[in-house]
């Protein structure tokens, strides 16, 4: 999934890291989202048995949840802070 990374650098200039193996502790926010994924699809749960439609739900369920890293702010919030932010006046944003 990363790997046109140098390709990606140089289009935005923003730099790309990778976290050393076996180190979770360089990747805290991935770890914690896998937390929450957890409490709704268990280790060791069957996938297949999953519609999109749950899975939707449920992505719906943590983007909208408030995060101590996003000051209290929910993943949506901070996008269309963001969009809000670096977007054109004009731009229609719901």
């Amino acid at each position: 999934e990363m790997a046109r990374h140098k390709e990606l650098s140089a289009n935005t200039g923003i730099a790309v890291y990778f976290c050393d193996p076996h180190s979770p502790w360089q990747r805290g926010t991935n770890e914690n989202t896998n937390g929450l994924v957890r409490q709704y699809l268990p280790k060791g749960m069957d996938l297949s048995e999953v519609t999109q439609e749950q899975l939707d739900a449920i992505a719906d369920e943590i983007n909208n949840r408030p995060r101590k890293t996003l000051n209290a702010h929910s993943p949506i919030e901070a996008y269309r802070d963001f969009l809000l932010k670096h977007h054109p006046p004009h731009a229609t944003i719901q």
